[in-house]
């Protein structure tokens, strides 16, 4: 039974046995390195369970949950739909290093759904999509150079661990020991939003650069969206220049909308790379554009990458019945709009009534509250939060039962399961919180 009452002076038991347990066995105790809690302080909790909006730690406590596997779940935990499929797949096998007819019906829908996207290859993890993704544009353009924005996280393959944002900037690693710089020196990190450092670089680098990569609303330092005409003025840029445009997406596909940020602001990347929804909350990347680019992935062509687990029959299942849902039920989309409006709005407004600086940043159901006095539009703006006092809200919205990222630097995200009365008992113990602040 679910826990619905804050419990004061909850003692943590089996999560401190088990984190300590871990800590001797596994770098930091964790598998990633923002699940350690380092930038908010206390014991991770470690969970057992998940359902609807909420989930259960080991010690038997339960929160409404605004991070949903950092995006995927977009159904909520343990979505009827969702389990049928991967229980039903997983009775014909876990795995089988060869090609299974769930592959070509998700790539149907995807392809459904993007018309950018003609080819698609599916991958293991979001990090394999984008590493593929450009290395498809090297192949295709024969450049070396790539521009990448500041703040945006695209996996931790070495070229793309320069100025990093999420996990990076959470931790203050400046980039990463053991990456060469000369794996990173061609690599451009200009700010985002900055259409003018754009133009400055391409007038630089001029016939140099192969790709673009952005995500188009970012939510590795916090959701931040793009400014009015800056997805569209890198896509002039890059058509005037024959650099090829990738859009990572693999946050934003099927979370603002079904066709993903590229429907929403009207943008046709060259490549886009996907992961989150796709998998329905199993690993699995994927990286996808026009024909003529994708052709030279081999076996067609001579761009190699590969993968043993690539289309695992577990994740195509899961990831399928999330999108059919997803095109089924497209009122979903307004639903989980309001939810996260209400929300978000709520507890601004909170702060505002106890005069604490709190911005908040929100693209459909991915959202960020910033403890900063202006609005957050860049890597620069972004890291003048105050993180001190995001571990203090953190520390006190769990305490009140309230599930956030880790970090003031990740986005938190709405799903469909989320109820009227979990964002008002989440608004409500925002309340309580900022009253206790100074």
């Amino acid at each position: 039974m679910w826990q619905k009452e804050p419990v004061r002076g909850f003692t943590m038991k089996r999560s401190d046995r088990l984190f300590a347990a871990a800590q001797k066995l596994i770098p930091g105790g964790v598998n990633s390195p923002v699940r350690a809690w380092k930038s908010v302080g206390g014991t991770p909790r470690f969970l057992s369970r998940g359902l609807g909006a909420k989930v259960t730690d080991v010690d038997g406590r339960s929160y409404v949950d605004f991070v949903g596997s950092w995006g995927p779940l977009i159904l909520g935990h343990a979505h009827p739909e969702v389990v049928a499929a991967v229980e039903a797949a997983a009775r014909k096998g876990t795995s089988f290093g060869a090609t299974t007819p769930a592959e070509a019906d998700l790539a149907e829908e995807i392809v459904r759904a993007m018309p950018a996207i003609e080819k698609v290859r599916f991958v293991s993890s979001g990090t394999e999509a984008t590493m593929s993704a450009i290395r498809l544009a090297r192949a295709y353009t024969g450049r070396k150079y790539i521009v990448k924005f500041e703040g945006c996280y695209h996996g931790h393959a070495d070229m793309l661990l320069v100025k990093a944002g999420s996990g990076v900037a959470t931790l203050g690693i400046p980039g990463s020991a053991g990456v060469p710089e000369e794996v990173t020196q061609f690599t451009l990190a200009l700010p985002y939003n900055d259409v003018a450092a754009v133009e400055l670089a391409f007038e630089k680098f001029s016939g140099q650069i192969a790709c673009v990569i952005v995500e188009p609303v970012v939510g590795n330092m916090g959701c931040v969206p793009p400014a009015p005409g800056y997805l569209k003025a890198l896509r002039e840029i890059t058509l005037r220049a024959k650099t090829l445009l990738i859009l990572d997406e693999v946050m934003t596909g099927f979370r603002l909308g079904y066709g993903g940020a590229q429907a929403l602001f009207s943008i046709q990347p060259d490549l886009t790379t996907l992961g989150k929804i796709i998998g329905g909350g199993l690993p699995v990347g994927a990286y996808g554009g026009k024909a003529e680019i994708m052709n030279l992935v081999a076996p067609l062509g001579p761009m190699y990458q590969a993968g043993t687990l690539s289309g695992n029959p577990l994740a195509m299942a899961a990831g399928l019945a999330t999108l059919r849902h997803l095109r089924q039920h497209s009122e979903v989309y307004a639903q989980l709009e309001k939810s996260s409006a209400a929300l978000v709005d709520g507890i601004l407004q909170s702060a505002r009534k106890k005069k604490i600086p709190l911005e908040a940043s929100r693209v459909g159901s991915m959202f960020t509250w910033f403890f900063c006095d202006q609005p957050v539009t860049d890597w620069t703006s972004a890291a003048k939060s105050d993180t001190r006092k995001f571990a203090r809200f953190h520390r006190a919205m769990l305490e009140h039962g309230v599930y956030l990222p880790p970090s003031q630097f990740e986005a938190a995200f709405m799903s469909t399961a989320h109820t009227a009365a979990d964002i008002q008992a989440t608004i409500g113990a925002a309340e309580q919180v900022f009253a206790g602040f100074s």
